[in-house]
């Protein structure tokens, strides 16, 4: 049997449907399972046990365009796929596992596109928290539906060659903070309050900092180093996607926004502080290893708006989280982890 697996576009709702992933593969061990995704969420499964082999969705690239999609099509087509499992809820997704002749099609019908599905279930039915609602579609299929933690997979000589980027002396040595969201500003607590967590931790543990995100988080990232009064490393926007696993899989702790990279280094075994705005942590909270999640309730939130939309106190979701409340829960968890306090400041 020949299943496509047709991943989801995002960092975060990739590594949460890791849990359906490896259901899918208990429900058919001797199934050829093929990843479908764009590149950078296929680097994300390079070492992962439960795919036998990746296809790049090269757009932007190869498959832009009418043209493209044709191009990606025909190749699917000669593969000559049993099921197509879409995890991405597009239109598109199911256009393409039509146009390449797959005869079994599931996956959530939303987008219009129900009657491009053999097998789907309402977009409405879905549980509120998306890993839950992946593993839930894997019951379509048979698979087992029941709740488990995110999982990914780094090579040992990947978490060495992170150590050695981050200038880490040894594996677990340091902390990475992650300022950035892709999602949006709205997402983003104030680079001065992470600045300010980092110099704490430092000054109690004398641990090393590194700060990481994407090419476009590199601006937020050096504020972070700017308001810094201890030494940081900043690897925004100069690792690969592996190399960012690396950093995740040996550090001590990730201090993050809601993210991708904070569902990457709890799926990691990484111990994770997160700090929630507009979104809800009951619906995308990250799972796989401790994580505590700081939030500030109000009103209006979770309003998922990637700007906040507010005219008068704005932000207040975010800017009503304190550096002294992130602190504790970070100190919490490395204190948790067995790092021991350095009882005085470091240079």
């Amino acid at each position: 049997m020949k299943i496509l697996v047709r991943a989801p576009n995002w960092i975060g709702d990739a590594v949460m449907a890791t849990p359906a992933l490896s259901a899918l593969g208990r429900r058919f061990p001797s199934a050829d399972i093929a990843l479908l995704a764009r590149p950078t969420i296929a680097a994300l499964f390079e070492a992962h046990p439960g795919i036998d082999r990746r296809i790049l969705y090269e757009r932007p690239g190869r498959h832009d365009g009418l043209g493209g999609l044709v191009r990606l099509t025909r190749a699917l087509r000669r593969e000559r796929f049993d099921l197509a499992v879409l995890f991405q809820n597009a239109f598109e997704a199911a256009l393409i596992a039509v146009a390449a002749g797959i005869p079994k099609r599931i996956g959530y019908a939303r987008d219009g596109r129900r009657f491009l599905l053999t097998e789907s279930y309402l977009g409405a039915s879905a549980p509120h928290h998306q890993r839950a609602a992946y593993l839930h579609l894997m019951t379509l299929c048979g698979a087992d539906g029941a709740d488990a933690s995110p999982r990914l997979w780094v090579r040992p000589e990947e978490r060495a060659e992170a150590a050695r980027i981050a200038g880490w002396s040894e594996m677990g040595t340091g902390v990475c903070i992650n300022p950035g969201a892709a999602y949006g500003p709205a997402k983003q607590w104030a680079s001065e309050r992470f600045a300010a967590v980092a110099d704490g931790l430092v000054r109690r543990f004398g641990i090393r900092v590194v700060i990481v995100g994407s090419a476009a988080e590199r601006e937020i990232a050096e504020a972070v180093r700017r308001a810094m009064t201890a030494p940081a490393v900043v690897l925004a926007g100069q690792t690969t996607v592996r190399q960012m696993m690396g950093l995740l899989a040996c550090c001590r702790l990730l201090v993050t926004n809601d993210s991708g990279p904070m569902h990457v280094a709890a799926a990691l075994g990484t111990p994770v502080v997160a700090i929630f705005g507009p979104t809800d942590p009951t619906a995308t909270s990250p799972a796989g290893a401790p994580c505590v999640i700081v939030q500030q309730p109000v009103d209006c939130a979770p309003c998922t708006y990637r700007v906040c939309p507010r005219f008068s106190d704005v932000h207040r979701c975010m800017t009503g989280i304190s550096v002294t409340a992130v602190l504790a829960a970070a100190e919490s968890a490395l204190t948790e982890s067995g790092l021991r306090d350095m009882g005085k400041p470091v240079a």
